[in-house]
C-alpha cells in the first residue's frame, strides 16, 4: 500500500509546517509508529536516531498518507517525544473522530507514549512472527518440515484466530517443559516472556484487527528508519557530528 503523499519533518525545527492533502477515501483510522535506529556520532559512539509516523487509513484499510518525523541523536527522545506529541495533537484536530492505533515493537519506551495517546495497542505482527522462529529452531532442531510445517500453522492461527496468542503461550511452555534442549534455552524463554508480556497486554489481538481491517505491522516505521536515517548516515566509514546529521536529515526531508 504505497501514500498517495507523504510528508517529513525534522523534529527540531520548530517552525516547519504543512498542510495535509486532501484524500481519495475519508480517514477513519490513524496509526501511531515509533522506533529507534543507531548512528555512529563523532564524539559519542553509537547513539540512537529517532523515527516517528502517523499513518492515515480508510475504512478498507488503505494507507492514504504519512506523516514522518525524524531527529538526530543529539535531541534526545524527549525533545523528538515532545514534538510528535505536538503533531500528533495537530492531526487529533483535524480527524477527532478517528480511532487512534499504536503500532510498535516490544519496547516498553514506545507503549510508554504510545499508551495514553491511542485506544488500541498493536504489537507488531511480524517480530511476533520472529520469536516464534527463534523458539522454533530450538523446539524442531533437525526436523526442518516439521518446524515449516509448526510455524506456518501458528503463525496463520496467531493472525486469524481469536485468543490464539494464548494458546501459543501456553503450548511454548508446555514443549518447553519436555523438550530437554528447549528447557531454558534463551531462544525459547524469550519467546515465552514476550508472549506473555505482550498478550497480558491486550496487544496481539490480530484477528480481531485482521477482521476490523486495522494494520497489524509497523513496517512503515521501520522502512522510515531504513530510508530516512539508516540509508543516509550509517554507509561505511560514515560518523557524525550533529550539525551534519541534522543537515543530512533535512535535506531528506525537503525532498
Amino acid at each position: 500500500m504505497a501514500d498517495a503523499v507523504a510528508t517529513v519533518a525534522l523534529a527540531q525545527e520548530e517552525s516547519w509546517n504543512y498542510a495535509l492533502p486532501a484524500m481519495d477515501h475519508p480517514v477513519t483510522t490513524i496509526t501511531l509508529g515509533l522506533d529507534g535506529t543507531c548512528v555512529l556520532m563523532c564524539e559519542d559512539g553509537w547513539l540512537e536516531a529517532m523515527v516517528g509516523t502517523i499513518g492515515l487509513y480508510d475504512k478498507a484499510g488503505e494507507r492514504q498518507h504519512t506523516i514522518y518525523m525524524a531527529a538526530t541523536p543529539e535531541y534526545g527522545k524527549a525533545t523528538f517525544l515532545d514534538r510528535m506529541d505536538r503533531e500528533v495533537e495537530r492531526v487529533k484536530v483535524l480527524y477527532p473522530e478517528a480511532r487512534y492505533v499504536g503500532i510498535a515493537d516490544g519496547a516498553r519506551g514506545n507503549w510508554d507514549f504510545l499508551e495514553p495517546r491511542t485506544e488500541t495497542q498493536i504489537v507488531d505482527f511480524y517480530h511476533a512472527a520472529e520469536y516464534l522462529s527463534d523458539a522454533a529452531d530450538v523446539l524442531f532442531a533437525g526436523k526442518p518440515k516439521e518446524k515449516g510445517r509448526w510455524l506456518e500453522n501458528r503463525g496463520h492461527c496467531l493472525k486469524h484466530e481469536s485468543g490464539a496468542a494464548g494458546t501459543i503461550l501456553k503450548e511454548l511452555k508446555k514443549r518447553a517443559t519436555v523438550n530437554r534442549k528447549a528447557n531454558g534455552h534463551a531462544d525459547v524463554e524469550e519467546a515465552i516472556t514476550y508472549f506473555g508480556n505482550q498478550n497480558k497486554k491486550g496487544r496481539m489481538d490480530y484477528a480481531a484487527w485482521v477482521e476490523e481491517s486495522l494494520p497489524i505491522g509497523s513496517g512503515v516505521t521501520e522502512a522510515a528508519c531504513k530510508v530516512i536515517v539508516k540509508q543516509r548516515l550509517c554507509g561505511s566509514g560514515m560518523k557524525w557530528k550533529e550539525p551534519g546529521a541534522a543537515a543530512v536529515l533535512k535535506e531528506a526531508c525537503d525532498v
